[in-house]
């Protein structure tokens, strides 16, 4: 009776699969270029009242240099701060007021936006848009108060959170040339130093109509969406794109190795591996490895390393999509007790072993299925269908690619997987940072609990 349950349940999960994919492989998006290069995407559905607008500029870390690194980040803040039709806090208040809310998020690529309200608030939320956009307030009390507060960000979620000082440290140590050496958040002194002139000159570069995409999902109609796109933001001054990012990081020619001591209870650590961009076929190669790896009770290292050997209380694994190859990584947190070589051992054992045999026909369906599944179940809500489709388009090149994942996946061999952990998941291409615990000294605060993840 129970092996009937299950295969019904199954069965049902796969229909139900089936049903989600079909719908995913025809999303109706429709596209309009506003006279300033600002691009509008639209995903109708009549189904819900609701709507999510996610605007997408493509400006992020990467864009920084020395003396202005965190830049980004302080504009993610900023943007919320007040402009010339709408005042410090109008944005927030007139937003809930109508009861919408809004977020938004920095990464090494990009600042993005996010707006979820009723559908009749649209033309209200393009006016706050396109008020902040245009006309954002560069008032100096504020920008001190946003400066301590962007400081204080970086303290909690960075130096006083063994993970985040970790991973910093081996994300400088990982790219030596290349812009993703500097961490969205900033370096410390620049957070410090950054003027009037440079916030200006950055946001005037970056956060222009034509260096952005705006993606609109849920009851709304295309056409009200453009006219009002039209109308408010259409006007907005266009400005020339940042420069180029001309600096590539050079081939990693052997082991590179930190080590952070720090006040912990356990040892952590981490390997990142050069791997590859969004646009690389290779990127969903790295996926499959990721779930082979390290998506549930069964994957390979989990198996090992937390379930049998107890060597281990979690491993992980995880590659953001970027626009320059950026690092595939493995971390774990050794149990009490174990030595963090230890940890590295089996991980490497089970790393070579994958390599060498591949994985069964039955292990790479199942890991094509998780990643089939985590694709569709993103695209079931308006948030998620927001961000895909931007980051499709902005990070993968072409927002048409959302219809062709699924067969992305399928395409993929044992030998691909081979292929990929040879000639990318090998020690002369990590850089291993390991995290040692060391014992307060008495007269020592306790540390300050890691940040709750609030964008803002």
């Amino acid at each position: 009776m129970l092996s009937r349950s299950l295969s019904l349940m199954a069965a049902l999960a796969l229909a139900a699969s089936m049903s989600l994919a079909a719908a995913a492989q025809n999303i109706p998006i429709q596209e309009h270029m506003l006279k300033n290069g600002m691009k509008v995407l639209v995903a109708e559905d009549p189904s819900i009242p609701n709507v999510a607008m996610y605007t997408f500029f493509r400006v992020g870390s990467r864009n920084e240099h020395e003396g202005i690194t965190g830049i980004s980040h302080f504009f993610e803040h900023m943007m919320f701060n007040g402009a010339k039709k709408y005042g410090m806090g109008d944005f927030d208040r007139t937003m809930e007021r109508g009861g919408g809310e809004n977020n938004a998020y920095t990464s090494n690529d990009l600042t993005v936006y996010q707006d979820w309200f009723p559908a009749p608030l649209l033309e209200t939320i393009f006016d706050l848009e396109a008020d902040r956009v245009e006309h954002l307030a560069f008032d100096p009390k504020i920008i001190a108060s946003e400066r301590g507060v962007v400081y204080s960000e970086r303290r909690t979620s960075v130096d006083n959170n063994n993970f985040g000082i970790l991973y910093e440290q081996m994300q400088a140590a990982a790219f030596t040339a290349a812009p993703y050496h500097w961490p969205v958040l900033g370096w410390p002194s620049d957070i410090e130093s950054w003027t009037i002139d440079d916030l200006k000159s950055y946001f005037s570069m970056g956060y222009s109509p034509s260096n952005a995409t705006m993606v609109v999902v849920g009851g709304v109609k295309a056409e009200e969406v453009f006219r009002l796109a039209d109308k408010y933001m259409a006007s907005i001054p266009a400005h020339d794109p940042p420069p180029p990012v001309r600096t590539k990081e050079p081939d990693q020619l052997g082991e590179r190795r930190i080590y952070v001591n720090k006040i912990a209870q356990l040892p952590i650590f981490y390997a990142g591996y050069h791997a590859v961009d969004a646009k690389s076929p290779d990127f969903y190669v790295f996926s499959l490895i990721h779930n082979l790896l390290t998506t549930g009770q069964s994957s390979r290292l989990y198996d090992a390393i937390v379930s049998r050997q107890q060597l281990a209380i979690s491993v992980n694994t995880f590659q953001e999509p970027t626009i320059d190859p950026s690092l595939f990584i493995v971390f774990a947190q050794p149990r009490q007790g174990i030595k963090s070589e230890a940890v590295e051992a089996a991980i490497d054992t089970e790393i070579e072993k994958l390599a060498k045999e591949g994985p069964s026909a039955k292990e790479l369906e199942k890991a094509k299925n998780q990643a089939i599944a985590a694709y569709y179940r993103e695209l079931r809500s308006i948030n998620g269908r927001a961000q895909a489709i931007g980051q499709y388009e902005v990070l993968f090149g072409d927002y048409h690619q959302l219809g062709s994942v699924e067969q992305q996946y399928q395409k993929i061999t044992i030998a691909d997987i081979q292929r990929v952990l040879k000639k990318y998941m090998i020690p002369t291409n990590r850089t291993v940072a390991i995290l040692v615990p060391t014992e307060a000294k008495p007269d020592s605060p306790p540390a300050t609990p890691a940040a709750s993840g609030e964008s803002k």
